[in-house]
């Protein structure tokens, strides 16, 4: 090991524990140990795969709310949210347990044989998580992934190991096979680099920044190594004037400040049709104003701190200088709080262009539908987004418009683990969640029998 480092927690600016810094020899062990645990794995009935990840949910679901308590401590989600989070892994684990009896080749007519395809799994998967969902975020990859028949390697964000960890042992417990999923703690730099020029791992997966999931993808071009990148967003939500506003203005809060902003999907550019700007703000504000941001083990809390010192400051540089209409209200003292903040901008501004992954929007005012969609994709991003009318043919006209991967219409919906989610652009590459997340872990195999003499 290569020493280790201390998990903080966000609301108290306290220390919670000490964890190991895994150096590169511990990554390759456990590489080395997915790869055999992968073997029996792949060759196992597909029913028994299913059963495997069926007993890894129920254990899930046994211990939600200790990885519940754990994410409050860790990462200072509210506890309602940290609640619905640790229900979600266990969701996912269900639904991908139905995808190994599933993973169903073709046969397709040729002449003179028989011409089948099957879905071979890649091997070891390394994944790489984020600190700002890291439970949910993880099992995105380690459910259809696992189900798949690959093995997997995760890696946790160092700010945000706990439940990660956990998850590793209550994998065990469930029965899954020693080496099949491990968790292996430490820096970027070691086992995320590790993952991207081991040869036996041959897919990886990241959340993260655009910045760096460049970097990543550029190391697994040279191994010519398949990756998922989910990474930033600056998403639009739309009003326009025919809009149900007080509607808009009440969901418009949650959408961006849910967990403190901390959101790649967060609706952090709000668009308002010109001729009911006035009145929208009008209405923004006591939503904002109305948003509960305080101590995150309390059940009425909506929004917690941010993660870090540091992170306060990036977020706080973006507000310097802005026109700031209005903001919430956040705790004094111990822990890194952030009032929710409204800032009106002008479409050059930094803040109405840049990611700024704290509970800060920007809000700008545009001409007609043509303008909106203009706005709406004048960024590197193209993640999620939100479209407000009660007109049906504008609704499907903009949302095809808008270069977007996720979008929802009179609501602020990005993410159900049964229906595809990623980004275009910037945001990323490739797509997690939906009925086919388990085959994009495998390879394409094709195969033709002969059947003439």
């Amino acid at each position: 090991m290569s020493g280790t480092f201390t998990v903080i927690n966000p609301a108290t600016a306290q220390p919670i524990r000490e964890i190991a810094r895994a150096g590169a020899d511990e990554v390759d062990a456990a590489i080395a140990a997915a790869v055999v645990a992968q073997r029996g794995w792949a060759s196992s009935a597909p029913l028994t795969r299913a059963d495997a990840l069926r007993r890894f949910a129920r254990v899930v679901e046994e211990h939600v709310e200790e990885l519940a308590q754990l994410e409050v401590l860790n990462s200072g989600h509210p506890i309602g949210s940290a609640r619905w989070e640790a229900s979600h892994v266990a969701q996912v684990l269900n639904f991908y347990a139905g995808a190994p009896e599933r993973l169903s080749g073709q046969q397709i007519p040729v002449a003179g044989g028989l011409d089948v395809t099957f879905h071979e799994p890649y091997g070891v998967v390394g994944i790489i998580v984020p600190w700002n969902f890291p439970m949910t975020i993880a099992s995105w990859g380690f459910a259809p992934a696992l189900a798949a028949g690959n093995a997997v390697v995760l890696k946790p964000a160092e700010l945000t190991p706990l439940t990660a960890i956990r998850l590793g042992e209550l994998a065990l417990e469930a029965g899954l096979p020693e080496g099949l999923f491990s968790v292996v703690t430490g820096s970027g730099s070691v086992v995320g680099q590790r993952f991207v020029s081991h040869p036996d791992v041959r897919k990886v997966v990241f959340t993260g920044s655009t910045e760096v999931g460049v970097s990543v993808a550029a190391g697994c071009a040279q191994a010519l190594k398949p990756v998922t990148l989910e990474l930033g967003g600056k998403s639009a939500n739309i009003v326009f004037e025919d809009a149900d506003l007080e509607r808009a203005a009440s969901a418009a809060p949650g959408a961006v400040f849910d967990n403190a902003g901390q959101d790649c999907c967060a609706r952090s550019r709000i668009l308002v049709q010109r001729s009911v700007y006035d009145r929208f703000l009008e209405l923004l504000e006591p939503a904002v104003r109305g948003f509960a941001v305080g101590d995150p083990t309390l059940e009425g809390t909506q929004m917690g701190p941010l993660i870090s010192a540091s992170h306060r400051s990036t977020v706080a540089g973006f507000v310097d200088g802005a026109n700031v209409a209005f903001r919430g209200s956040a705790p004094d003292g111990d822990g890194f709080w952030f009032a929710p903040t409204v800032v009106l901008a002008e479409r050059g501004d930094r803040i109405a262009r840049e990611e700024v992954f704290g509970p800060v929007v920007a809000v700008l005012p545009f001409d007609d539908e043509a303008d909106a969609v203009a706005l709406a994709n004048d960024t590197i991003y193209g993640l999620a987004g939100s479209i407000w009318t009660e007109n049906l043919g504008r609704a499907v006209r903009v949302s095809r418009a808008v270069k977007s991967g996720v979008l929802s219409v009179n609501s602020h919906s990005s993410v159900r683990y049964w229906t595809p989610f990623g980004g275009m652009k910037a945001s990323g590459l490739g797509r997690e969640l939906g009925p086919d997340a388990a085959e994009h872990f495998t390879e394409t195999k094709n195969v033709f029998f002969a059947t003439d003499d």
